[in-house]
């Protein structure tokens, strides 16, 4: 599963946390992904002058709107599970035996 913790803290709160919340919520809910994304709520990440701060996994983030939060996050979510396919997935013809 993939974690995504957004800051609620006051600075972000007015940046627009709640609403990139709300983005990425509709997002996973819109492609059924509920289940393979968590989304959490964390107090300061101490970045408070660089935008909306969130984390994608390990990798902290800032993004200069929820708009823009919303764009990099379906990009992230549809990289890692592509990443996540197992490979080779698609069953092979069985041959017959004669």
């Amino acid at each position: 599963m993939i974690t995504v913790t957004v800051c609620v803290g006051s600075s972000c709160h007015i940046k627009g946390a709640r609403e990139m919340i709300t983005r990425f919520n509709d997002f996973l809910t819109n492609k059924g992904l509920e289940d393979k994304v968590e989304l959490k709520g964390s107090f300061c990440m101490e970045r408070c002058g660089e935008g909306i701060n969130w984390k994608f996994g390990d990798e902290i983030l800032s993004s200069p709107s929820a708009e823009e939060g919303a764009k990099t996050f379906r990009k992230k979510v549809q990289n890692a599970l592509k990443k996540k396919k197992p490979k080779g997935s698609a069953k092979k013809p069985r041959k017959r035996r004669s």
